[in-house]
């Protein structure tokens, strides 16, 4: 049994433009798999509008699926997890979460992770957002929760872990999962993982005195920079083992954007790399809910971000170190993980390929160097931190991978979430944006309206009731299900041009122990 399994107990536009490499299966490569097929993610926007016409737009040529149909493709991913009580009391402000995913790449490049700190305090949520394939955020999915539960550890802990490790005894469990039954984990690069997570613990220990308390604002962003080298490192070194070989130097060829949430009582931390988004729901006086958003994408349309890389660079490069909204004109998140592409010299790029697997040089995207590539790094995975004190109305955070946020605005998903969770359907005016509509057409949409209120909370997974408006909504905010029917039943080939992968965790808050906590500090 690989060491690193002792540490845990389990419970419509391309980002890069090229090529990606092989699809993500779980085996190992043969040389006649063949590279899966750009996407169509072009640089204009985000996803493809609605058809602006009152009937669903024929341009969707798909069947029509059953609502049984419907729902057994929605909830074939969707996890749960209630926080333990303990006296028939939940004492922790996280009362659980929900998470789904809905694919529209084959495979899926998104990936999420959950897990609870169990030799500190404390929740940790992600979403990771892959492209070039699923290797990178593959990757993050299982590592990074190892990397910022360590940056946490004490110095003690960290010197017990050690002395374990060296007279051979079993490690003391530091993560306990949440998973799905979906959720993969590579046994085969356990054992290169672990080892790589050691270094960077004896570094720990080197760099740390007894009684040392870490700053969680400080692990996250260690953790985060910490793994990327290591993705980086074990790439350029190789391994003895074809198969490990081939795999790391495609976790460093693809790329991953990831959002963390680390929730330890009332203490909030976001820390985002890249194009995923944190937003919390926050219940007004009134009823309503509103939304605070706890991240900012790193793209073109941040002003800060665009600043930021062109300062790193010389005046020579202004005009070509973002391109068409991309980074070198290719790639849309500014922050990233893996891509080494964008990182490495590109002396380093071709020594490393050289020595690399023939499964490798058959791929387009590897070779390819980004056009006006003079002075790399042009990337990072250095995260942006936000803290937040959890207050009684902060009732919930939704994670989302960006597909969630290219089909729904902010206030909408929380408004749709908070509706879920109370039970209280607040109507909104009806309006038809400059459609001609009859009274007829109009009485129509009143009365499905009403209908739908009484089947609007069928779901058991808030995330789930999420993914179905992002997908099934039409022009009127409501969830057309011959839309959804539509959207859900596109073959693969088409699905990519309509959509994202969409990854949701919504996590819901428990009040009355954020406001005791409030009262007593």
């Amino acid at each position: 049994m690989p060491v690193m399994s002792q540490l845990f107990r389990s419970f419509p536009r391309s980002k890069v433009l090229s090529s990606s490499l092989l699809p993500c299966r779980h085996r190992r490569p043969h040389s006649a798999s063949s590279p899966r097929q750009p996407t169509s993610k072009h640089p204009s926007h985000i996803c493809h509008a609605p058809s602006r016409f009152y009937q669903t737009t024929s341009a969707l040529h798909s069947y029509i699926l059953t609502p049984p149909q419907v729902n057994s493709i929605l909830k074939a991913n969707e996890y749960s997890f209630k926080v333990p009580e303990f006296d028939g009391k939940n004492l922790s402000p996280v009362m659980g979460f929900d998470s789904n995913q809905l694919p529209a790449n084959a495979p899926i490049e998104d990936r999420r992770s959950a897990a609870t700190c169990l030799q500190t305090r404390g929740m940790l949520l992600g979403v990771f957002d892959g492209h070039a394939g699923c290797a990178c955020a593959q990757a993050l999915s299982e590592r990074l929760f190892y990397y910022i539960a360590v940056s946490l550890l004490p110095h003690n802990t960290l010197c017990e872990l050690e002395e374990a490790v060296e007279a051979g005894r079993p490690l003391s469990p530091i993560l306990q999962w949440q998973k799905h039954p979906n959720d993969y984990f590579s046994r085969e690069a356990q054992t290169l993982y672990f080892n790589s997570l050691r270094t960077y613990w004896q570094e720990l220990i080197d760099l740390t005195n007894p009684g040392d308390v870490p700053d969680t604002r400080e692990a996250l962003m260690n953790a985060f920079k910490r793994l990327d080298n290591d993705i980086s490192l074990e790439a350029q070194v190789g391994d003895p083992n074809a198969f490990l070989h081939y795999w790391v130097l495609r976790v460093a060829f693809s790329g991953a954007t990831a959002c963390v949430a680390h929730i330890d009582g009332a203490d909030l931390y976001i820390a985002n790399s890249g194009d995923a988004r944190a937003v919390l729901g926050v219940q007004e006086e009134d009823g309503s809910f509103t939304a605070h958003t706890l991240s900012n994408d790193h793209c073109a349309q941040n002003e800060d971000e665009v600043a930021r890389i062109r300062g790193e660079h010389p005046p020579s490069e202004r005009k070509t170190v973002i391109r068409q909204d991309r980074l070198l004109g290719l790639l849309m998140p500014f922050r990233a993980f893996g891509d080494v592409k964008f990182k490495w010299s590109i002396e380093l790029q071709k020594r490393v390929l050289e020595s690399g697997p023939d499964q490798l040089h058959e791929n387009e995207h590897t070779k390819f160097i980004p056009p006006n590539y003079h002075t790399p790094p042009y990337l990072t995975a250095e995260p942006e931190i936000t803290y937040h004190r959890l207050r009684p109305q902060d009732r919930f955070l939704v994670i989302g991978s960006d597909g969630l946020w290219e089909t729904l605005h902010r206030q909408e998903v929380v408004r749709i979430v908070g509706e879920y969770l109370t039970g209280v359907h607040q109507h909104q005016p009806l309006t038809v944006g400059g459609f001609r509509v009859t009274l007829g057409q109009m009485q129509g949409l009143l009365e499905e309206r009403k209908a739908r209120v009484s089947s609007s909370f069928e779901d058991q997974n808030a995330a789930t009731h999420l993914m179905r408006h992002a997908v099934g909504n039409n022009e009127f905010g409501t969830v057309d299900h011959e839309r959804l029917s539509k959207m859900l039943s596109l073959p693969e080939e088409l699905a990519r041009m309509y959509r994202d992968d969409i990854t949701i965790i919504v996590s819901q808050f428990n009040p009355h122990v954020i406001g005791a906590r409030q009262q007593e500090a």
